[in-house]
């Protein structure tokens, strides 16, 4: 066990610190650089084309046999990016980086929009139908059909078809560890120090743990109802869940910043005074902390929006959308509303909470606090019991539909490495996995499931790279037809017939 540990913790540090977060950043400016930085140029239209249209019924009305709607392919791709990293890994990036760690997370995200964005334009673009007539679609699928082109070297098809083949093994084995059994174990740490601290039950044949046992029976079956239901059983429970969950989190988080109003210019203001290194310049030791503010600001960022990763991409492409370009739009949005809003929010909680030394940016040691639950803390302080209680719920439901949100991008995985039978198999035993969660305890399989994880996203952003150019002509032709009123002709997908039958429905006026 120590050696596959160390041997884990080397390729984690490589594919996370030595290579991974600047392939993410490089990505995500050379993308921004190709869009002509959409984000910002083109704030208003991606705005009014997402939020702007949540209450306009054509974003939630199902039109076509297969698909889901724009706005549950948002809410699905959501459930599963909004997640525990939300809460404690926002709280963890603060204690171990300092308050400057929320600007590079910050950073991170602004990058990573147009990320998001690429790839879910190619996940469109490149997508299919399965034998059940749904839409598959995902890095897998424009590694294979984008770099790995007919058209193009033999050697560079071979390689697309080996990172597509890499790229859907470790959505596979990243799906049972961060997207399952990691979420659940989180779920039942909390639940049980929330409402069952002085339950003091005997263990069942002298080894199960009783409660822990309970809880994981009942996610055990409330996630076998939903997920072996497939895409659409998903789609529409995350349609509910996730605006209901984030907009409680969200006004409960706001009523612990205003009364502690007085923090709140002092909490910004330590954030860009530790980004930068002042923190590291007073201490000497300017490379150290830079570096871990740096680091833990960037990684919680992408732990937490997952741009650059290619996971979403695999619900994005399930959406009714015809445009490619119009679901890069929704990408946008997920990073935004996952990062620039819940994420934020989280620090500020934290920032004003009284536990982070604004002055130094240290942790305070308090007795019975640390940064798995300093934001319980922080909600306990303003609300009592009820606030810790409201903590655990809320992780509970973020944490709850990431799994159900992660079970759609195994099945994927699945579909892409075997065939569409196979998923029904996946389904039943990625939901008896949920038990497997509850009851464990060690940590090395969820260290080894963020190392799959992190090696997602090479083979994807190699795709990502390579496409770039593509990415800037469906970007281009777009903005010529959408934005500026061009006649010019739609591109819609890569594949001919594809592209004849949703350009006959864009030009009927059903997009």
């Amino acid at each position: 066990m120590e050696i596959i540990t160390l041997i884990n913790d080397k390729i984690n540090g490589f594919v996370w610190v030595t290579i991974g977060l600047w392939l993410l950043i490089g990505t995500g400016i050379i993308m921004s650089c190709v869009t002509g930085f959409f984000q910002v140029a083109h704030i208003g239209h991606w705005m009014k084309k997402t939020i702007g249209s949540v209450f306009n019924k054509a974003s939630h009305n199902k039109k076509e046999k297969g698909s889901v709607s724009q706005f549950q392919a948002l809410c699905t791709a959501l459930a599963a990016t909004i997640g525990t990293g939300n809460i404690a890994g926002v709280a963890a990036a603060i204690v171990i980086g300092g308050p400057g760690a929320v600007f590079w997370m910050w950073v991170a995200a602004f990058f990573g929009m147009m990320t998001n964005f690429s790839e879910n334009v190619l996940g469109i673009y490149f997508r299919r139908k399965n034998i059940h007539g749904e839409w598959s679609g995902g890095a897998m699928y424009y590694l294979q059909d984008g770099l790995g082109e007919k058209n193009r070297p033999k050697a560079l098809q071979i390689i697309g078809k080996i990172l597509a083949i890499a790229f859907a093994i470790c959505a596979f084995l990243a799906s049972f560890g961060i997207g399952n059994m990691g979420q659940i174990n989180k779920i039942v740490i909390n639940v049980q120090s929330a409402f069952f601290s002085k339950v003091d039950v005997a263990p069942l044949f002298g080894i199960i743990p009783f409660v822990p046992f309970v809880i994981g029976l009942v996610l055990t079956f409330l996630g076998a109802l939903i997920i072996v239901g497939g895409l659409k059983r998903i789609a529409a429970v995350a349609e509910k869940v996730v605006p209901f969950m984030a907009i409680l989190y969200i006004v409960g988080s706001l009523i612990i910043i205003f009364v502690h109003y007085d923090s709140i210019v002092p909490a910004f203001l330590s954030i860009f005074k530790f980004a930068l290194g002042a923190k590291a310049i007073a201490g000497g030791t300017i490379g150290a902390m830079l570096k871990s503010a740096v680091t833990q600001g960037c990684k919680r960022g992408v732990f937490s929006n997952e741009a650059g990763l290619g996971s979403s991409v695999m619900v994005h492409s399930n959406s009714d959308v015809k445009e490619p370009v119009k679901q890069g739009l929704w990408g946008i949005f997920e990073v935004f509303a996952d990062t620039f809003v819940v994420c934020s929010i989280t620090a500020l909680v934290v920032l004003t909470s009284g536990f982070i030394d604004l002055t130094t940016g240290h942790f305070i040691e308090t007795p019975g606090v640390s940064d798995a639950n300093l934001v319980a803390k922080a909600f306990g302080g303003v609300f009592g019991p009820a606030g810790e209680y409201f903590i655990a719920l809320a992780i509970f439901l973020f944490a709850f539909t990431t799994v159900l949100g992660w079970s759609h991008y195994g099945s994927k995985a699945v579909e892409y490495l075997i065939n569409e039978k196979a998923v029904v198999v996946f389904r039943i035993i990625f939901a008896s996995f949920i038990i497997v969660g509850a009851l464990a305890t060690s940590s090395l399989a969820w260290d080894i499931s963020d190392t799959f994880n992190g090696m997602m996203m090479i083979p994807n952003l190699i795709g990502v790279l390579s496409l770039a150019p593509l990415v800037h002509r469906l970007t281009t032709n777009y903005i010529n037809r959408k934005i500026k009123g061009k006649d010019d002709k739609p591109m819609l997908s890569y594949f001919p017939e594809i592209q004849e039958e949703q350009e006959k429905k864009v030009l009927a006026g059903e997009e």
